[in-house]
């Protein structure tokens, strides 16, 4: 199966705290967050929250599902308003290798 199958479904799961990337309805990865409470800039205030871990099944390695979903949640945090502490090492590498979501990072 090809990472770019429409098949490939990220949602937010907020009762667990993470991202979940699901293949034909198989939870088959995930990136766990926590929200932490400060403000990124001087005088603004956000929901911060850090991607603490990047975790897709041996099954599904190596097929490019670890970007799509680091992607996918990076959209959805932009889009929430959200700022991320990029904790996760793999996360840590996607962004610098993506300078466009650099208005969705802070510094840990």
């Amino acid at each position: 199966m090809l990472a770019s199958s429409p098949s490939a479904e990220v949602s937010i799961n907020t009762d667990q705290n993470r991202f979940e990337l699901r293949l034909n309805g198989d939870l088959v990865g995930i990136i766990g967050y926590y929200e932490v409470e400060g403000s990124f800039k001087r005088g603004s205030r956000a929901r911060v929250v850090s991607f603490m871990h990047t975790v897709v099944t041996e099954d599904f390695g190596h097929q490019g599902l670890a970007a799509i979903l680091v992607r996918r949640a990076l959209d959805s945090a932009r889009s929430y308003g959200w700022k991320v502490k990029p904790v996760c090492t793999y996360v840590q590498r996607f962004v610098a290798a993506n300078p466009d979501y650099s208005d969705v990072v802070v510094p840990l």
